[in-house]
C-alpha cells in the first residue's frame, strides 16, 4: 500500500524513466475525490480506448461523457508513446473488481496472472478500484485487429515501471482491466503476462532517464536526433540525418526503399514514412510522409554525431 503520488512527482518519475509526457490543462487538480477514497494505492491498470486519434481520445478521457464524468484516467498513452496528463486523484477507469484479485496485487504473490476475476462493477462483493490504481487508457480500438506500434507498447511499459520504481512495486502491481473485472476485455491485442516480464526486466536495472545520455566526460550529448523541422524535408536536402531515419524507417518495416536509403531526401523516403504514420495510427493528410515532430520523436532516429 503506498500514498499516492503528488502531481509533481509522477510527473518526474515518468520523465527519469525517459517518456515524452504533455501536460494538459487543470491535470494537477483535475479528479473525483469528492466522490470517494483516492488511496491507498496499490497498483497501475491499464485500459484501451476503443477510441482512435490522439485529440478526440484525450478529450474524451479528460471530460468523460453524459454517464460517466472525466477524468476517465490519469494519463492517456498515445500511438507515438507519447503520454498525455489528464487528470491527477480519483478517476472513473477501473469500477468494481474482485477484492481477491486485490488481495494478490497487494501481496505481490502470483504466478503468471493474479486469479480469474469473478467480480464487477455493481456487483455484490465488489472492491472499488478507482481508490487503489493508477489509470492510463492506450489509444487503441480493441478490435483485436488495430495494430500496437511499438513506440507505444515501449511507452505502456515505461509509465508502468516508472510508478513501480516510485512506489517500490515489482511488476506484479500492474494488472488490466480485464484481469480486475469480469465484465471487461481491455486491453486487448497484447498479453498482460508479457507486459509484466518487460516491466520486470526493465525494473532490474536503473531508470533510462530522458532524451540524453552523458559519456565519458560528463558532457551530455543528444541521444536521438531532434526533430530538424517540417522544412529540412526536401529534394535539396543531403544529410547524414536522413540517412539515420531511413535506417530506422527499415528496421520498423516501413520500407519502401530499393537502394539505400541514402543521406538524400527522395520520394521513396517519403513513401516510407508515411507507412510509418499509418502505423502510428496517422490517417488521410496526417499521413502524408512529410516527417512531423510527434511521428518523428517516436521513431527514435539515432543522433547522427
Amino acid at each position: 500500500m503506498a500514498t499516492p503520488l503528488t502531481a509533481t512527482a509522477l510527473l518526474s518519475a515518468l520523465r527519469s524513466e525517459g517518456l515524452t509526457v504533455v501536460e494538459h490543462s487543470g491535470w494537477r487538480t483535475h479528479n473525483r475525490n469528492h466522490k470517494g477514497a483516492w488511496g491507498p494505492l496499490n497498483g497501475v491498470m491499464i485500459h484501451h480506448t476503443v477510441s482512435s486519434g490522439t485529440d478526440g481520445s484525450v478529450e474524451l478521457c479528460y471530460n468523460g461523457h453524459a454517464a460517466l464524468p472525466g477524468p476517465l484516467c490519469h494519463g492517456v498513452i498515445d500511438k507515438t508513446g507519447t503520454v498525455h496528463l489528464v487528470g491527477n486523484g480519483r478517476a472513473n477507469h477501473a469500477g468494481g473488481g474482485d477484492p481477491t484479485v486485490l488481495r494478490r496485487v497487494i501481496a505481490e504473490d502470483y504466478g503468471d496472472r493474479p486469479p480469474a476475476p469473478r467480480k464487477h462493477d455493481g456487483g455484490a462483493g465488489s472492491v472499488d478500484g478507482n481508490a487503489h490504481f493508477y489509470g492510463f487508457e492506450c489509444v487503441n480500438l480493441g478490435d483485436g485487429e488495430d495494430p500496437w506500434p511499438t513506440a507505444q507498447l515501449d511507452a505502456i511499459e515505461r509509465v508502468a515501471a516508472a510508478i513501480c520504481r516510485a512506489h517500490g512495486w515489482s511488476a506484479r502491481s500492474v494488472i488490466g482491466h480485464l484481469e480486475w473485472s469480469d465484465w471487461k476485455v481491455d486491453p486487448r491485442g497484447f498479453t498482460m503476462p508479457s507486459l509484466r516480464n518487460r516491466i520486470a526486466t526493465r525494473l532490474s536495472s536503473p531508470a533510462s532517464g530522458g532524451s540524453a545520455s552523458t559519456p565519458a566526460g560528463g558532457t551530455s550529448a543528444p541521444r536521438y536526433q531532434p526533430f530538424p523541422g517540417t522544412s529540412f524535408f526536401t529534394g535539396r536536402t543531403s544529410s547524414p540525418v536522413i540517412t539515420a531515419m531511413g535506417r530506422r524507417l527499415v528496421a520498423e518495416r516501413c520500407s519502401s526503399y530499393t537502394v539505400g536509403p541514402g543521406p538524400r531526401w527522395t520520394d521513396a523516403d517519403r513513401r516510407s514514412y508515411a507507412a510509418w504514420q499509418r502505423k502510428l495510427g496517422f490517417r488521410g493528410s496526417e499521413a502524408d510522409g512529410v516527417p512531423g515532430r510527434t511521428s518523428w520523436n517516436a521513431l527514435k532516429v539515432p543522433h547522427t554525431g
